[in-house]
């Protein structure tokens, strides 16, 4: 048993978390995530409308009792957003936890706190993490310059970031990027967080709502199998390597691409047709080199157990080894 400040704060079994995945964070994979002891979150951009998105946390709460979250990734975005309504959608359902990312949520923070709702946002520098503190987030979730999706753009990796953001930062930290097993997790907890974050290693579970082809993909593929698309626009993002990642790297290298060049590479629809259809090579996703730790395609009760029991052993040896000396 690993009890950490973050596990009794925000009242789950183990310090680990499936942070939010568009078109993955749908209530079988969150479920089975909260019923081995973890904590998952629903994404709520995944749902088309803000109704769907209640349909979607009560298909969770039918199918766990244990504390989950959900998931609201703040962009810009060509087609408006209803951020309101999703946040009125979140509160409504009675969720307790929510994961925010990309820009600042002070807007719906008073909302949030109202309903007595904890917040954890996720951050790529110190400057963010002390941001978030300032403006009453309840935790952060640092994500090191490994992590898949978007790592900011000051390529820290975790081995320096975490402990510097430790020594700053005073509220709970998860860590995230490049972690999928029980070294991780101990990593994690030695270089200050309270937890690690898994976004790749979830995707590779059996419960989790993609394509098996691409969940064999990443049992295929090594650590370099990743790719950073939008360097030149200052819009970083780290994605799984295939034809089409590689296109929109060599269309950057040529200098002066615009987002409208990429468009139709990159379009979020393409991906999901990824997850759905199986076919890797169709478009975006995103992954990170902790795919070069994936070597099978367990449930989520049998990867969590397997973490915690791993870790217990990772520490108990660290004692015996200290007492040796």
């Amino acid at each position: 048993m690993i009890a950490t400040r973050f596990t009794e704060e925000f009242g789950i079994q183990y310090p680990i978390v499936q942070g939010g995945m568009q078109w993955v964070g749908r209530a079988e994979l969150v479920a089975a995530v909260a019923n081995a002891g973890a904590l998952g979150f629903l994404t709520a951009l995944t749902q088309p409308t803000p109704e769907d998105l209640v349909k979607e946390v009560g298909r969770c709460q039918d199918m766990t009792d244990k504390p989950f979250g959900v998931n609201l990734t703040i962009l810009p975005s060509l087609k408006p957003i209803p951020y309101e309504e999703y946040r009125q959608a979140i509160i409504e359902s009675g969720i307790k936890i929510v994961e925010t990312a990309g820009n600042n949520p002070a807007p719906h923070l008073p909302d949030f706190k109202a309903a007595g709702i904890k917040v954890i946002h996720k951050c790529t520098s110190v400057r963010h993490g002390l941001k978030a503190e300032s403006i009453g987030c309840d935790a952060i979730s640092m994500d090191g310059f490994e992590c898949a999706g978007h790592p900011g753009e000051d390529d820290v990796t975790n081995l320096v970031l975490l402990p510097v953001a430790r020594d700053k930062i005073k509220i709970p930290m998860i860590a995230s990027g490049g972690f999928g097993d029980a070294r991780g997790l101990v990593a994690a907890l030695a270089l200050g967080a309270e937890g690690m974050n898994m976004g790749t290693r979830f995707m590779a579970t059996q419960e989790a709502p993609i394509h098996g082809n691409v969940k064999q993909q990443m049992v295929e593929n090594t650590e370099l199998a990743t790719e950073l698309i939008f360097r030149t626009l200052r819009n970083t993002a780290r994605v799984a390597s295939n034809s089409v990642s590689r296109e929109v790297v060599g269309i950057e290298a040529k200098g002066g691409a615009t987002i409208d060049d990429l468009a139709d590479l990159v379009s979020g629809q393409r991906g999901r047709k990824v997850f759905e259809t199986g076919d890797t090579e169709y478009g975006i996703w995103s992954a990170s080199g902790v795919q070069g730790l994936i070597n099978d395609v367990p449930t989520c009760q049998e990867l969590v157990e397997r973490i915690m029991q791993e870790a217990g052993e990772i520490i108990q040896g660290l004692q015996i080894a200290t007492t040796t000396v």
